[in-house]
């Protein structure tokens, strides 16, 4: 089984960063895409990003060259980098590594 804990979530003004991490333990498959979906109120949970150590990294649209996504592969952590944050990019943001799920972490961008 794999474990995931998020950290870096919080209140944020508009234009403002944050920058999330989130690590991993347990059977970690040696092939593997870490990445970050989130889910806003009253809609469904999509991908923000995801990087994967044999085929690259994939960016959603409306976050594209706001934020980065990264990875320590020694420290089994992925990160996502936000910048110029905006109101509707406030949800719950959870990590996913191969199918498992954290338990999310609140981002709330809001003067």
């Amino acid at each position: 089984q794999v474990q995931l804990v998020e950290s870096g979530g919080g209140l944020v003004q508009p234009g403002g960063s944050l920058r999330l991490s989130c690590a991993a333990s347990g059977r970690i498959s040696r092939f593997n895409t870490m990445g970050w979906y989130r889910q806003a109120p009253g809609k469904e949970r999509e991908l923000v990003a995801t990087d994967s150590n044999f085929g690259g990294t994939v960016y959603a649209g409306s976050v594209k060259g706001r934020f980065t996504i990264s990875r320590d592969n020694g420290k089994n952590t992925v990160y996502l980098q936000m910048n110029s944050l905006k109101p509707e990019d406030t949800a719950v943001y959870y990590c996913n590594l191969n199918g498992a799920w954290g338990q999310g972490t609140l981002v709330t961008v809001s003067s």
